[in-house]
């Protein structure tokens, strides 16, 4: 008989990881070599389109001359203050909302309205109120972020396991009781999938705000560079948000992974 050879799984799986990284890889590689062909060959205009070399000389002068610390310090400023506005409202807003049928019947349409609304639209309104200040940025990020906060809360408190509340409160659970022992560990993924919407809207709207209103951060030094045709300083402050917004996200995906022990001990006490 042929001897079959049973891989553990842990292996399996570290190797399909190696072969998506190595895949992922190569194709990064691959655009950045064909973009730097692409520019070198000079069928295209350099005025219109950098390449990943003057991108990253680009990067190294404002990172040497300070203005990317500047303008990352302001524009995390923004971000920092409007983002922990939008939870500390957001929270108690789509539990609510979700735990009270009718309050959500009352708000919930307001709440759809209000999400469906470009925030972009709004910049006017916010720059003739708040002014062209930081207070102006601050709003535009806590409006950016706060819905899906309150939409993923929302859903979660609404959609718990019915079996779970009847058996609860067939052991005299108070609602308090319910509400810690089952609603808010259940509830915990979506609000880690709304913290994870929420950072990346905020920061979007952080940039978004200082283009079209702002004197300072990544946003109006993305906007100048656009303006006065320097698409290598483009490039790396659009690289630079890039980044920011993938180490967001991986924070926030560890917290929940770190979350997700906390709702198991909860649950199994």
């Amino acid at each position: 008989m042929r001897k079959v050879t049973v891989f553990p799984k842990s292996s399996e799986a570290k190797k399909e990881k190696i072969i998506t990284t190595l895949l992922g890889s190569g194709v990064i590689l691959l655009f950045l070599i064909s973009w730097e062909l692409l520019f070198q060959s000079k069928l295209v205009n350099p005025l219109f389109i950098s390449s990943p070399s003057r991108v990253v000389l680009a990067l190294i002068t404002i990172i040497r001359d300070g203005s990317l610390l500047q303008n990352l310090t302001i524009s995390g400023q923004e971000f920092v203050l409007g983002y922990g506005m939008a939870i500390l409202i957001g929270f108690p807003i789509g539990i609510m909302l979700g735990w009270f049928k009718l309050i959500r019947a009352a708000f919930g349409p307001f709440i759809a309205a209000m999400q469906a609304t470009p925030r972009i639209a709004l910049m006017p309104l916010f720059i003739i109120w708040f002014g062209l200040g930081i207070t102006s940025k601050i709003v535009i990020v806590l409006l950016s972020a706060i819905f899906p906060l309150i939409v993923n809360l929302q859903v979660a408190m609404s959609t718990i396991d019915n079996d779970l509340m009847h058996v609860a409160r067939a052991y005299g659970a108070s609602r308090w009781q319910v509400f810690r022992s089952i609603a808010l560990p259940t509830s915990l993924p979506f609000l880690i999938t709304g913290l994870r919407l929420a950072a990346s809207r905020g920061l979007l709207g952080v940039i978004m705000a200082e283009v079209f209103g702002g004197a300072a951060g990544l946003g109006y030094m993305i906007q100048y560079a656009g303006s006065t045709f320097q698409t290598d300083k483009v490039f790396a402050g659009v690289l630079v948000v890039a980044f920011t917004g993938i180490t967001l996200d991986f924070a926030l995906d560890r917290l929940g992974r770190h979350f997700d022990r906390w709702r198991g001990e909860v649950a199994v006490h």
